[in-house]
């Protein structure tokens, strides 16, 4: 069963500050040097320096990224800047934003709270994507130095009854502790709830359910292996120390708000590649469907393109691919019984994932590419922006694109279930979830109280 628990999270200052929307920033893995630099200069507090602090020369082992974090999280504290609850609570968040294709304003909602880490193989919390060290290794560092937890990891559970938020609605009808818009134009709020009743509803509600990891794996793993390092520090008794939850944002899987975008491949160089052998060659798996440009750019007709792939996948897998300096893009669609072909290393439920179809026989025996090739972030790079991933193949930065469809959430739930992992970048759960709303000060000598 999933343990869940209120904590007396860490915020800015909201009632010195009213403009937080200066302070906050996506999860570090997403931010390119240059969104870096613009999230430096907007403002001194902004939580770039805690998640993401910038390399210097001369870094030593008491001077780097990690132990400037942990200054600046001391210093922020010590000046009033941040501040922590006095009293455990639930944060509860709604964020608004515009899901594109001319479709009305969706909003999200998510809980915040503490869950009870797990052993892996427990079957109560579910990853769902390989996992990398070096990104892990990272992780840990600013852990340590910094003993706190400043991004929530984003899970889903299954509540078709929405009961947890229906159970939040009275406090819900006031007006949250924060509110404001980012320039992407979505907007975010925050309430904090401070109830023992409350409490209590949410953590027998969760109960009974599992939580999927939609985004955040190397964080989760990475709590696991700190929550270690304390135990041998510290022990395992009282069995509820600060250090054996981990902070997450659970939203509901039936949830309107929860939108799930392709997570496309680009290739920056095919070594020999030549169109026409492999195209005859991706012909033994795929009716292959050719579209001219007529003189266009395809980054003009990418609506075009998203509507066509989205109705050629509704009954089989399908993908769309283009080179640069190509005058026509193509669609693939897997031909019936092709499936089998894909090994017998793969349990049934891989076997239909989209991604997993385009790396056996695309990548794989079409290309070339061996299975460490395909983690290499040289030759392979991501892009859920349709638009974008098209761009940058007009523009030469890649040799070629393969479009894709969203991975559905059945799929998800079902390779989650059977313990599996799918390939990295698989899916890509939009929006982000926002860090530097609330943190988690992690106290080893703090015991969580459940309700």
């Amino acid at each position: 069963m999933a343990i869940v628990a209120p904590f007396k999270g860490l915020t800015y200052n909201f009632q010195q500050r009213e403009d937080i929307s200066r302070l906050v920033a996506p999860p570090y893995d997403v931010i390119s040097q240059e969104e870096q630099e613009a999230y430096y200069q907007a403002d001194p507090h902004n939580v770039i320096r805690l998640i993401l602090g910038k390399k210097k020369t001369g870094d030593s082992d008491w001077d780097n990224v990690y132990t400037r974090a942990a200054d600046c999280f001391e210093r922020w504290q010590s000046e009033g800047s941040l501040i922590r609850e006095k009293e455990p609570s639930l944060y509860v968040t709604a964020m608004t934003y515009d899901p594109g294709n001319g479709a009305p304003e969706r909003t999200r909602w998510g809980i915040i709270v503490l869950v009870k880490i797990e052993d892996e193989k427990s079957g109560v919390i579910l990853p769902h994507e390989r996992t990398f060290s070096a990104h892990k290794d990272d992780r840990l560092k600013l852990y340590r130095a910094c003993n706190a937890q400043f991004s929530q990891i984003f899970g889903l559970y299954e509540d078709p009854g929405n009961s947890m938020l229906i159970a939040c609605d009275e406090a819900l009808s006031y007006a949250p502790q924060m509110d404001f818009s980012l320039e992407d134009g979505t907007r975010h709020r925050l309430w904090m709830l401070k109830n023992d009743s409350l409490f209590k509803k949410i953590s027998d509600a969760m109960v009974n359910k599992a939580i999927f990891i939609a985004d955040g794996h190397h964080r989760y793993e990475t709590s696991r292996n700190y929550r270690n390092i304390m135990r041998a520090r510290y022990g395992e008794r009282p069995a509820n120390r600060s250090y054996e939850f981990v902070m997450m944002y659970l939203s509901n899987m039936s949830d309107e708000g929860l939108t799930i975008l392709p997570s496309h491949r680009l290739i920056k160089n095919a070594p020999g590649f030549q169109a026409r052998p492999f195209l005859k060659k991706a012909g033994k798996w795929f009716d292959i469907v050719e579209l001219p440009l007529a003189g266009r750019t395809l980054s003009r007709e990418w609506a075009d393109l998203k509507q066509r792939l989205e109705k050629a996948g509704q009954q089989r897998t399908a993908f769309g691919f283009y080179t640069h300096d190509d005058d026509r893009w193509r669609v693939f669609s897997l031909k019936p019984g092709a499936r089998a072909e894909m090994g017998d290393d793969l349990h049934p439920s891989l076997k239909e994932l989209d991604v997993l179809v385009l790396s056996r026989f695309v990548f794989q025996k079409g290309l070339g590419f061996s299975k460490e090739d395909l983690d290499d972030e040289e030759i392979f790079q991501y892009q859920s922006n349709t638009e974008s991933a098209v761009a940058e193949v007009e523009s030469g930065k890649y040799q070629m694109v393969f479009l894709l469809n969203p991975t559905k959430m059945d799929h998800v739930k079902e390779v989650a279930g059977n313990s599996l992992v799918m390939p990295r970048k698989s899916t890509y759960f939009y929006p982000k979830v926002l860090t530097g709303m609330v943190f988690n000060k992690i106290d080893p000598h703090e015991i969580i109280q459940l309700p």
